[in-house]
């Protein structure tokens, strides 16, 4: 299944939620936000992009997603609060679902791999504790020649 058939089958509800490695052709930043974004806005899913590369250690991550996820309390003091956060987002929400694209993930990765861990963990908890409501989050690992070991492919 390509990246463009993947997108299309998560957002009609027929894959299970969780955290997947995406493997995307390049494409401008600019075009590419804008084409999924606007593709999960119109399937009634909320749509959050993370790009990696303002995030390469833990206090960086906390602080990206604050601004992306728009946190009313604003960054998270460790992981655990900004799982708390990720399990509520009653300030945004939504009819089918949330999509989470984390592209280019190898800058935290290869800066701080104990960070990068705590944050597969945690994305991991959350996709669960979202999974069996009306409106589950995915969260997709844009890549383009790199892997994560132990994440699944989707596409």
């Amino acid at each position: 299944m390509d990246a463009n058939q993947a997108l299309t089958e998560l957002l009609a509800g027929r894959l299970e939620p969780g955290v997947y490695q995406w493997r995307t052709p390049p494409v401008p930043a600019a075009i590419g936000d804008t084409i999924w974004v606007e593709r999960a806005g119109e399937a009634g899913w909320r749509g959050f992009h993370l790009d990696g590369r303002r995030a390469r250690d833990s206090a960086s991550f906390l602080r990206l997603c604050a601004d992306v996820f728009e946190v009313p309390e604003g960054p998270a003091a460790d992981w655990d609060a900004l799982g708390d956060s990720l399990t509520d987002l009653s300030w945004t929400p939504v009819k089918h679902g949330y999509v989470v694209l984390y592209e280019s993930w190898s800058e935290l990765a290869d800066a701080d791999q104990q960070a990068f861990r705590a944050v597969l963990d945690m994305f991991a908890r959350v996709v669960k504790a979202w999974r069996d409501t009306p409106t589950p989050m995915t969260v997709l690992m844009s890549s383009v020649g790199v892997e994560v070991a132990g994440v699944p492919r989707l596409a």
